[in-house]
């Protein structure tokens, strides 16, 4: 087994099981579930309810590849800081676990593998689309933006809404407008969603001068911009019903009540921006908020709801057409 020295202190794996969980830890799995969630959202919408189980298991295994790869890479640029930090110090590579060589080439096999699968099983156009996202989110983000602008989270947000196109490409071949849409929906959603977490650890992040908008602004202004982006969110997920008709009244009705409970939180972080306990309470609804969302669209796509949708319809209008005028 691996044994390194790091500041000191001896690191080593006992056994086969703790080295292949420092590698599954460097893909960063919790961020992955989260990303694969809004690739299968994206497929369900593409396919009417109707998804080739062969492709969503050869799309969702390739995109969890490429976005360990990503993490990787992030993990392998960042262990610097990541060592400074106590949220991220005990990680695989600041912690000495891995080295940074043998870390870079399980993030080239995993890119390989998440081309090729998509490649074969899929097509062309959502293989590069998910290595776009790899180098969007190594280069643009983790590089460019992440140390040096309290724009990294927006900006970068690009890199975690391109899976739903990935899903979209995957079974459609091109991308729509409902899949922009998709795209235009996790986009909006991150920075509520990752400024909730900075304002939570605002103080690590200060330690090692990554410029969050919490530690550069301060928390009220950073709560703003949190409620503004939550309301920006709210009619863009409308977008799939009207005007583009892909979702319909089940989805409608989910959107509405999930988009109501973000705006709730959000503004109830403005009121107390300080507040740990209301940023960890929006941080948490955010993840969970995006999950339901897109089961919505996976159940309002079903074949089944279409046909509850329509004759539910066509009965309230018999019913409405008996009523005396």
């Amino acid at each position: 087994m691996q044994e390194t020295i790091c500041n000191g202190v001896s690191r080593h794996h006992q056994n086969f099981f703790q080295v292949i969980q420092s590698y599954f830890q460097l893909t960063k799995p919790r961020i992955i579930l989260l990303l694969l969630i809004t690739t299968a959202g994206g497929m369900w919408v593409a396919a009417d309810g109707q998804v080739d189980p062969v492709l969503l298991l050869v799309t969702l295994l390739s995109g969890a590849f490429a976005s360990g790869a990503a993490n990787t890479i992030n993990c392998l640029y960042d262990r610097d800081i990541d060592y400074i930090m106590e949220r991220t110090r005990h990680r695989p590579l600041p912690s000495g676990r891995v080295q940074p060589r043998d870390a870079l080439i399980f993030a080239i096999v995993l890119t390989i593998l998440s081309f090729s699968l998509l490649t074969v099983f899929a097509n062309l156009l959502s293989a590069l689309l998910a290595m776009s996202g790899i180098v969007f989110y190594v280069l643009i983000y983790t590089h460019w933006l992440k140390r040096h602008s309290t724009q990294n989270i927006v900006i970068g947000g690009a890199a975690g809404a391109i899976p739903p196109l990935v899903g979209w490409a995957a079974v459609t071949g091109d991308l729509s407008w409902a899949a922009w849409v998709l795209f235009a929906i996790v986009f909006l959603w991150t920075p509520p969603h990752f400024w909730a977490l900075a304002v939570m650890i605002r103080d690590d992040y200060a330690k090692v001068g990554v410029p969050m908008l919490p530690v550069i602004v301060g928390d009220e202004p950073t709560s703003h911009q949190i409620f503004y982006y939550t309301l920006a969110l709210i009619p863009v997920t409308l977008l799939l019903v009207y005007p583009l008709h892909v979702m319909g009244a089940i989805y409608s009705a989910i959107a509405l009540f999930l988009g109501g409970l973000f705006v709730q939180k959000a503004w109830k972080l403005m009121q107390t921006p300080s507040d740990q306990q209301v940023a960890r309470s929006l941080f948490k609804y955010s993840i969970l908020y995006m999950m339901l969302l897109c089961a919505g669209m996976a159940i309002d796509s079903l074949p089944l709801s279409h046909q509850l949708t329509t004759a539910f319809v066509e009965n309230w209008q018999v019913l409405m057409s008996a009523v005396p005028s």
